[in-house]
């Protein structure tokens, strides 16, 4: 998608400037771009099968250490 903004005659190079910002604005040339350049690619099947994986290690983990870990004791169930 080519654009295009000729000079007008008698027209100064600030107006002219001028114009083609505007014409550039409305295309909405500007706005695809950034969205291609801000836009995160999709992960790819193995990308996601591992880190599902390691989503599903991290829990066991976790599930593990809160059993080794020692019964806390609230306030009601001390013993001094």
């Amino acid at each position: 998608m080519a654009l295009e903004v000729k000079r007008k005659e008698k027209e100064s190079s600030q107006s002219l400037v001028h114009r083609f910002t505007k014409v550039v604005r409305q295309s909405g040339v500007l706005l695809q771009v950034r969205g291609k350049q801000f836009r995160k690619r999709a992960k790819s099947a193995l990308a996601k099968k591992r880190s599902a994986l390691r989503r599903v290690e991290m829990r066991a983990e976790k599930k593990r250490l809160d059993k080794l870990e020692k019964p806390k004791v609230g306030r009601a169930n001390s013993w001094k």
